[in-house]
């Protein structure tokens, strides 16, 4: 009877776990925008301006090797200091 390999780890990440990741770091880029552009002094009243972030640090809920996945796909772009930024499509 053999038992089962462990997995090693150069194995990339599960590709659904990869997916949910990135949902994650669009929804927290998109309610960090969001909280930047409603301040006070922007808004439609008083000529706001757009949001200018445009890198995050990842949810922590997820390692960091599906980051390192998601950067050596293209999907995202690492800016340093922790942060990382969408790539433009």
């Amino acid at each position: 009877m053999s038992e089962p390999e462990p997995s090693s780890a150069t194995d990339s990440p599960d590709p659904l776990e990869l997916k949910r990741a990135m949902k994650a770091f669009k929804k927290r880029l998109k309610l960090s925008r969001l909280d930047d552009e409603s301040r006070l002094g922007v808004g439609s009243m008083t000529g706001g301006n757009a949001s200018g972030i445009m890198a995050i640090t990842p949810p922590n809920q997820y390692p960091q090797a599906i980051w390192d996945e998601l950067v050596k796909k293209g999907k995202l772009n690492y800016t340093g200091h922790g942060l990382y930024e969408l790539v433009k499509t």
